[in-house]
């Protein structure tokens, strides 16, 4: 005798019939892990000055001495190790090891910025850069954890997928948080305990063709009238087995999945399509795999996703421990150029004062020398910038000491940073929680300040 919650064999020999390949389950399978529980969104707690957030993250740590934060006294004391940088770094270091790159006043306020980055210089306007941002990890697998969701563990829910749960997505017929790497960093842009419909969906923005870049994308052998048969069949049978044996997470995050994943695959075939921009634009980005994500992730917003992370890759390009001036020589430009192009971009279609970008790595770089010629991983104090979203453009934020190894002004943790994010988008941090295992959890956990100075 089958048991309550056992599929009838010719129910499921239907199912069979009606799947006709990968299309609809593949694309499911990609749209979230099933570790949830009920789903929930909570909504603004104020008005918002952002609607939508970009995340243009650049893993390895880039250099705050060589872009955003010229300090003169490595010229005057090079070689030397003062007693103020003696401090633990994760790899042994020598001397002051001065910046070669030329910096320059740039705006209505006068803000420096290195030569390495003419194109941002041009948009300076629009950019507040902070200076004295810090945090507490100098290892980079726990640091990309603390930056992306506020704890060093690779378990907690991500700055995207708590936007997800706190607003909701705008446009149903794609994911509300989206993450564009070339490489695999799912623990950054987990749901962790939120419901799974949160976790960010993952693109390789390298690619430029939507079906080599999202598979099973399209389902060769259903029409869609077929393929909404044989979802509204699946949905029933889940519905039943959640009836006879009650809540079951996993399943409630492949329902809310392959709902999103039928109607995605409609609308993603233009959207995630970069080709069919003026060849002006694309030009304006550059053709590089970053480049392609930074317009990609203007085309999606544009489109009503709430959140996209922008990941510059593969691997952690940005972790100079030698040779750092060859390395940045040759990185900088794409990065500057597309980076530039986003905010130009978003600009002149109205979509800055309604989207926060952030720009950023795990950590910094030491002003003191790894191997002669490169830096070492820097948490005390480096830089990151915001755009857009009611944030101050044209103004430096804070301070790091005479040579920029740690954030001495208006210092910024990496909490506090969430904590400005999240006011932007209409969230007050201590109010958006979640329960789980007992206590009530949220993104910037007992710490955070939304530094109101940077906004307008």
């Amino acid at each position: 005798m089958p048991s309550k919650n056992h599929t009838p064999p010719s129910r499921r020999a239907f199912l069979e019939s009606l799947s006709g390949g990968f299309g609809l389950l593949g694309l499911a399978g990609m749209l979230g892990s099933e570790t949830s529980s009920a789903a929930a969104t909570r909504g603004p707690h104020f008005a918002a000055k952002a609607k939508h957030s970009i995340f243009l993250f650049l893993p390895g740590g880039p250099s705050h001495i060589d872009l955003f934060d010229p300090k003169p006294a490595l010229a005057k004391y090079a070689g030397q190790r003062p007693s103020t940088v003696d401090l633990r770094t994760e790899r042994m270091t020598g001397g002051l090891l001065p910046s070669p790159w030329k910096f320059s006043r740039h705006g209505r306020n006068g803000v420096e910025i290195s030569e390495l980055l003419p194109k941002l210089a041009e948009s300076i306007d629009e950019i507040c850069v902070i200076r004295s941002v810090h945090t507490f990890n100098p290892t980079h697998t726990p640091a990309r954890s603390l930056m992306h969701s506020g704890n060093i563990a690779a378990t907690r829910p991500t700055l995207g997928a708590w936007l997800s749960y706190g607003l909701g997505a705008e446009n149903r017929n794609l994911p509300g948080f989206v993450a564009l790497s070339p490489s695999p960093f799912g623990s950054l842009w987990r749901a962790g305990f939120l419901p799974s419909e949160h976790q960010g969906t993952h693109f390789n923005h390298a690619e430029t063709d939507p079906e080599k870049m999202i598979r099973y994308l399209r389902n060769t052998q259903l029409k869609p009238a077929a393929q909404r048969t044989q979802l509204d069949l699946m949905q029933a049978l889940n519905k039943e087995h959640l009836d006879a044996a009650g809540p079951d997470a996993f399943l409630d995050g492949r329902i809310q999945s392959m709902e999103t994943a039928y109607r995605m695959q409609f609308e993603a075939l233009d959207v995630f399509d970069v080709r069919k921009e003026p060849e002006s634009v694309r030009a304006e980005y550059g053709t590089s795999a970053f480049a392609n994500g930074c317009l990609l992730a203007r085309r999606l917003v544009e489109k009503g996703v709430r959140s996209v992370h922008v990941h510059f890759g593969p691997g952690q390009p940005w972790d100079d421990h030698k040779t750092i001036n060859k390395n940045l020589r040759e990185r900088c430009p794409e990065m500057d150029r597309a980076s530039a192009a986003l905010i130009r971009d978003l600009k002149r279609r109205g979509l800055l004062e309604e989207t926060l970008v952030l720009w950023g790595g795990e950590f910094g770089r030491t002003p003191v020398s790894e191997a002669g010629d490169g830096r070492d991983h820097n948490p005390y104090g480096f830089t990151m910038w915001m755009a857009g979203g009611g944030v101050k453009g044209g103004i430096a934020y804070g301070a790091t000491d005479e040579f920029g190894f740690q954030a001495v002004e208006n210092r910024m943790s990496v909490h506090d940073v969430h904590a400005t994010v999240l006011n932007q988008m209409g969230i007050d941090h201590e109010r958006l929680t979640y329960r789980y295992a007992g206590r009530d959890f949220r993104l910037t956990d007992v710490q955070g300040r939304v530094v109101r100075e940077i906004l307008t």
